[in-house]
């Protein structure tokens, strides 16, 4: 009988929680390493460079990979000759060790759980609670692996009932271009096949913890039909081209991943799951014997990557700026920012349009312009840092606010990640305003042109609070120009042409 006492469990669950949030698994690292090797798109070898520099820096700094650090799924496996030795229950257990993992001092990491989500929508401030999956097995050891999912990639999953007779993969790869940028590719496609619609959709998430190993199964040849249908999709996924950031490409997954189970005869549920750029995710198992502190990789496993510097880049002096100095940028041009830019994410737009609507003027401070928004909910600072790890958000979710926002503020620009839907790109070029991405996945790296950051508004939304960021040299690519083109509509339709072996033409 193994007794596996109360602090044990809640120390190794923070300690792998504050791990996976600076240390990408090391075959993520392989793989996205050998992908920026073979790259021949410059936008998206520049990307993948970013993520890689981001990912050593993060680990040698101990500081979040991603400026959303996630919602934690735990999955537990119970030896049914475990004793626990304690005054909480295991899921009170699991949100304690939550709870003492996000407000670390050495390395907090962003709360960014609402409760009431139909509602309120109030941040629960600990990022609890986890979503806690338990099963009981054989044995006298209790397993755990732990994952933390970022909004973007999350918000990207899909689900469907099929016709038995349909085909997964079609069904798959047709789902892939809808899915967009916002799950920051180059990443790993989970799919859960069978059961019932929410058995699918853990299946999905499960099959996202086991290793790349891909390259390995293109050697050996497919050994069942969930195999045959990892290697047909992972090639037919990268052969649309969409590439890392979606800003067209070799490589759109690293990975794909399938999970199956036994379903009804007349159904064919299947689940998508991406993960993103900043995969994480670690297993520990428990033997009664203490707190389970998981062993660091080396940093000489991290390739040394310098970021490119060859390439053109336009300075810009954000507080110079009116409208007419953004009409000549290029879409895919590189800029470098520096200036003061205001932040705004989901509920910082809400409140300004429901300020505009009822005539009232915003608040001291949050005057827009000519000037920029950085789409963005930050990490808090430690140590000395002007801001905590600050990587952009998913740009469509602002897409509902975006016209209102160009026309009422004097608003001229909009930083984020991902592509504009169809709305928001006609508002970009009907008010000969701009729209610019910086790399998702690059959090870290990002946060290093901040130098000084501070709250001008609703400081109770806490990590969606108004910022105004001072930048220096925020490196950063024109991804809709005031004429309302987009690179990623042009980049990832000429990578498909190219991979297809079309003969491509340019102007």
């Amino acid at each position: 009988m193994t007794t596996i006492l109360q602090e044990d469990f809640i120390q190794s669950l923070h300690n792998a929680l504050q791990y996976i949030s600076y240390y990408h698994p090391m075959d993520f690292v392989r793989a996205l390493h050998s992908a920026w090797e073979k790259e021949a798109s410059p936008a998206a070898r520049d990307a993948i460079a970013q993520i890689l520099i981001n990912s050593r820096m993060c680990a040698e700094g101990h500081r979040p990979i991603c400026q959303d650090t996630g919602i934690v799924t735990v999955f537990l496996e119970i030896g049914m000759d475990v004793r626990w030795n304690s005054r909480m229950g295991v899921e009170d257990m699991v949100n304690e060790a939550v709870r003492r993992a996000y407000r670390d001092p050495d390395n907090p990491l962003r709360a960014s759980i609402v409760a009431d989500p139909a509602g309120k929508r109030s941040n629960t401030g600990d990022n609890t609670p986890a979503v806690i999956h338990m099963k009981s097995v054989t044995g006298d050891r209790v397993s755990v692996t732990v994952a933390a999912k970022g909004g973007g990639s999350e918000n990207k999953a899909r689900f469907a009932i099929l016709n038995p007779s349909d085909s997964v993969a079609d069904w798959v790869v047709g789902q892939v271009p809808g899915m967009g940028a916002g799950w920051c590719p180059p990443g790993i496609l989970g799919i859960g096949i069978g059961g019932t619609a929410e058995k699918a959709m853990l299946l999905a998430k499960q099959s996202l913890l086991a290793p790349i190993d891909i390259q390995t199964l293109r050697e050996r040849g497919a050994a069942n039909r969930a195999e045959e249908l990892r290697l047909e999709i992972y090639e037919r996924v990268n052969r649309l081209g969409i590439g890392a950031q979606g800003l067209g490409g070799l490589t759109t997954v690293l990975d794909v991943k399938v999970l199956d189970y036994p379903t009804h005869a007349a159904s064919l549920p299947v689940a998508i799951i991406p993960n993103c750029a900043a995969t994480r995710h670690l297993h520990l198992e428990l033997d009664g014997s203490g707190a389970v502190f998981p062993e660091p990789p080396a940093l000489s496993d991290w390739p040394v990557i310098e970021q490119d510097t060859t390439t053109p880049a336009r300075s810009v002096h954000l507080d110079e700026l009116d409208g007419t100095a953004v009409q000549d940028w290029k879409p895919g041009e590189t800029l470098l920012l520096s200036g003061h830019l205001l932040t705004g994410r989901d509920a910082a737009h809400k409140r300004i349009v429901e300020t505009l609507n009822r005539g009232e003027a915003l608040p001291t401070g949050l005057d827009f312009h000519n000037r920029f928004i950085y789409y963005v909910g930050p990490v808090d600072p430690v140590h000395g840092e002007a801001v905590g790890p600050a990587g952009p958000t998913t740009a469509t979710r602002m897409d509902k606010f975006t016209d209102q926002m160009l026309e009422q503020t004097g608003l001229i620009g909009m930083i984020g990640k991902a592509e504009r839907g169809p709305a928001a790109i006609e508002s970009i070029r009907k008010h000969r305003a701009v729209y610019l991405i910086a790399t998702g996945g690059a959090a870290y790296l990002v946060s290093r042109a901040v130098q000084s950051a501070r709250v001008v508004a609703w400081p109770e939304l806490g990590m969606e609070a108004v910022f105004e960021f001072e930048v220096r040299d925020m490196p950063v690519t024109v991804a809709v120009d005031s004429r309302g083109e987009s690179v990623h509509q042009t980049g990832p339709a000429l990578w498909k042409q190219r991979i297809a072996g079309i003969p491509v033409t340019t102007e």
